[in-house]
Formats: C-alpha cells, structure tokens, sequence
C-alpha cells in the first residue's frame, strides 16, 4: 500500500454471493481506510436478537428481507462507512438504487467451487441447509450475478488470493473511482 494515505469521500458497499468474503475484506478495508465497517446481517441479528437461521425459520425469507431492506436504506444513507451485505441484497430493486446511487459498490467474485469450499462447515447459511448445496450456490450464482454486476462499480475476483491481495486491489480501483 502506497505511503500517502487514500481518503474516500463515499461510503462502501461490498456485495457478492455467501462466503466470498465480504465481512473479512470490509473489516481490513475499514481499518487502512480509517472508516467505521458495518455488517448488515449481524445488524440485523443484533437487532433482533436472533440469528439469521431462526428469522429465516420464524419468518421465511421474506420476513428477513423486510428487515434487510430497512437496515440498506438506513446505512447506505449514512456517510463514509463500510458496508457488507448480505448475499441477497441485490434481489430488491429499492436495495439495488440505494446502493448503486449512495456509494461505490465492489462485487467480490469467486467461483462456485470456491465458495463451496468456504461454505462447507457453515451452519449459519440457512440457503445451503440443503441435499444439495452445489447446486444451490450454482442457481444463486446464476440468479444474482447480473444484478451484482449492475450495481457494481468494480469486481475484483477474490478466488485463490489472499486477504491482503484482494485488499490491495480494492484500494487501487478506489483509487481509480475517487
């Protein structure tokens, strides 16, 4: 990373499938970028005082999507944060225009291999509690890759590299945005 130090003037959005590392990347980009990271999904679980697992069991996906859509318009109003979502995020149009028209929006990308390997002992992925999980990241994929590519304004693949790599790159098409 370069000696001076990069000032964003915008808040941060990051965006991508389950278990490609959006909490991880946003902790360390809130750290070098000295900007506050939040985390939508444990938002909501603080919140509510209840896992993800059990609003998606006591509510259904659409309860948890309510609750996603409030937390999305509150936080991306807020300025210069970091913020990861929840893989979901994009299915709403509402979600969609906040996001793309209150910040800079990085899809991190991975194969659905990868993110199999991420995912396998994860128990909190009530999406993947399934015969199938292979299957389910495939049509998840398929489902959402478009809209994750409308709303973004970098993809950086996160594949085999590591957390500082993927940094890295953030901050320099960052860079590149500001």
């Amino acid at each position: 990373m370069s000696a001076s130090p990069i000032v964003i003037s915008k808040s941060i959005f990051l965006v991508g499938l389950m278990g490609v590392g959006k909490s991880t990347i946003g902790r360390h980009l809130g750290q070098v970028l000295n900007m506050p990271f939040k985390d939508s999904d444990r938002e909501i679980e603080e919140r509510t005082g209840a896992t993800i697992p059990l609003i998606f069991e006591l509510e259904g996906e659409p309860g948890f999507r309510k609750r996603e859509k409030a937390i999305i318009a509150e936080f991306t109003a807020l300025p210069r944060i970091i913020l990861s979502t929840g893989g979901g995020v994009v299915l709403d149009p509402e979600n969609r225009a906040h996001l793309s028209q209150r910040g800079f929006v990085i899809y991190l990308h991975a194969s659905v291999e990868e993110l199999l390997k991420r995912t396998a002992h994860s128990r909190n992925r009530p999406l993947l509690q399934t015969e199938n999980p292979q299957a389910r990241l495939e049509k998840l994929m398929q489902e959402r890759h478009s809209l994750y590519k409308e709303v973004a304004n970098v993809t950086i693949r996160t594949g085999h590299r590591t957390i500082r790599q993927v940094v890295r790159a953030a901050l320099r098409r960052l860079r590149e945005l500001e």
